[in-house]
């Protein structure tokens, strides 16, 4: 065996977990939501950049707002689930990298001063956070719907600002009837891997 990780868990993140469609009305709970942030803010990214920022979509009135904005197709699934997280990214989250990363505090200004420079930086250490949100459901025992069809520029402007990026939106909960899809191909590892 190459991986050190158990094969159930190994099938919990990644060969058995799907996108999940439907879901079940069984809450979500707040400690549970902080038990997944406190596991995966420990994932990799660029100078510990930690760009990632989450709106918990909980109330009805703030629900219906969002499936507003959400692609017909998602407009369903982001009605049903029992809960849905905005995850966006921080355009000034360079101002945190004095606190996160100590050893070199001047990287704030000499690395991020430009706000095209910050937002490619946000758009991509927040999608590597995303990512790691998307394997901390799964490791909750939770099921994830991450979507990126939706309106930006509206879900923007009713939830965010300026400053923050819509990356995607996640459904999140136990899966429901006929949840899954059937599983797509994937590329083998002859298509991928080169070495030279």
């Amino acid at each position: 065996m190459s991986l050190v990780l158990d094969p159930a868990a190994q099938d919990l993140l990644f060969r058995e977990a799907r996108t999940a469609n439907t879901f079940t009305d069984e809450p979500v709970t707040e400690e549970q939501v902080q038990a997944i942030y406190d596991l995966v803010k420990y994932g990799p990214t660029s100078m510990n950049q930690s760009p990632l920022r989450v709106v918990l979509v909980r109330s009805a009135e703030a629900r219906e707002r969002l499936v507003q904005h959400m692609a017909e197709g998602n407009q369903p699934k982001t009605a049903s689930a029992p809960l849905v997280a905005i995850l966006a990214a921080d355009n000034d989250f360079h101002e945190e990298l004095p606190q996160l990363f100590p050893h070199f505090p001047q990287a704030k200004d000499l690395f991020f001063g430009d706000r095209t420079v910050r937002e490619g930086s946000a758009a991509l250490n927040g999608a590597l956070q995303a990512a790691y949100f998307i394997v901390g459901i799964r490791a909750a025992g939770l099921a994830a719907g991450p979507m990126t069809g939706f309106d930006a520029a509206g879900i923007q402007k009713e939830f965010l600002d300026a400053d923050h990026t819509p990356l995607m939106v996640v459904n999140i909960g136990k899966p429901g009837e006929e949840a899954w899809f059937p599983r797509s191909p994937r590329l083998s590892y002859d298509e991928v891997i080169t070495t030279v």
